[in-house]
């Protein structure tokens, strides 16, 4: 089996078969990692560069690991000291690292879309890292993958996903991934931060956190995006917390063996009490871990997709 496309754009476009492919791939990768020899020749000879116009600490520095693991040469460009500083549009700086001979160009931005037209005007691979309010595949992918490690099965679980679903990339990737593999997924959090006919995506919709959490085999709660604060989508952070947010006494309304998900960074005390992140039934570091086991798999599908070749 291989991958169908030269990008991975976001997993609302890809299958259900695809997305274990991947997740297979990560186990393999994981591994190594855990291995006490991280050096591997898989992408050897290859490109990557990251290209991010959006702060990260998490996604870029888990790729440049990634790619140096398995001996791929990479650069970051950042884009405050580039051309694109000057002026130089999305498709422009494309087209220029594009004829250095890179073979994968990973690319964050703050407009949705971004990575699909640079990938229309590209040769090498484009992965998404996040773009705009639209989608971040490979956290969704790295949460898949925790969850099958810790649960053994995707099929039949029960998630709820918890927090600022309207404005969360990692909520909708999540939502197009898990239903794939046959979760039943559910949202909640205040009315003003859940997008409008979420429910068409086939996830279960409620307006309490209580709701939510009920019988939940996995919990994978949302940053509240302070920025976003002033437009007054809710009243404050206490009024938040107090109503959505998660501490021992509202987890023990999911199952007993039900094990916390965050992409990070937590504003403690307010999404998740530091009790519960802290807790043994969070993963949130481990998370981290499987990102990196996560970003190598896609990095070495993606480049070997034509030749179709596996893993020795």
């Amino acid at each position: 089996m291989y991958l169908k496309s030269k990008d991975l754009l976001g997993l609302k476009d890809i299958t259900a078969e695809e997305i274990q492919y991947i997740l297979d791939t990560a186990k393999t990768m994981k591994m190594i990692l855990e291995s006490k020899n991280k050096k591997t020749p898989h992408l050897a000879g290859k490109s990557i560069v990251t290209l991010f116009y959006e702060n990260s600490t998490r996604t870029r520095l888990s790729f440049e690991l990634a790619s140096k693991y398995m001996g791929a040469s990479s650069a970051n460009i950042s884009v405050a000291a580039s051309s694109v500083a000057k002026g130089e549009s999305l498709i422009d700086t494309g087209k220029t690292i594009d004829a250095m001979g890179t073979d994968v160009i990973i690319i964050r931005h703050p407009m949705s879309g971004a990575p699909h037209l640079l990938a229309k005007h590209v040769n090498a691979s484009v992965i998404n890292a996040g773009d705009g309010m639209n989608e971040h595949p490979t956290q969704a992918l790295l949460d898949m993958f925790t969850i099958m490690e810790k649960k053994g099965r995707i099929k039949g679980l029960k998630v709820a996903i918890i927090g600022d679903i309207y404005h969360s990339r990692v909520a909708r990737s999540n939502i197009w991934g898990l239903t794939k593999l046959g979760a039943d997924v559910s949202v909640s959090g205040p009315s003003t931060l859940l997008p409008p006919e979420i429910d068409k995506a086939g996830v279960r919709v409620y307006n309490t956190i209580q709701e939510g959490l009920l019988d939940a085999d996995v919990i994978i709660g949302l940053r509240i995006q302070k920025e976003r604060q002033q437009k007054g989508l809710f009243p404050t952070l206490r009024e938040y917390s107090r109503f959505f947010g998660l501490d021992d006494k509202r987890l023990l309304l999911a199952k007993e063996d039900a094990i916390i998900l965050h992409p990070g960074p937590v504003n403690r005390g307010i999404e998740l009490s530091s009790s519960v992140i802290d807790g043994e039934r969070s993963y949130i570091n481990e998370q981290v871990t499987n990102g990196v086991a996560v970003r190598m798999a896609l990095l070495y599908l993606l480049t070997r997709r034509s030749s179709n070749e596996s893993i020795n």
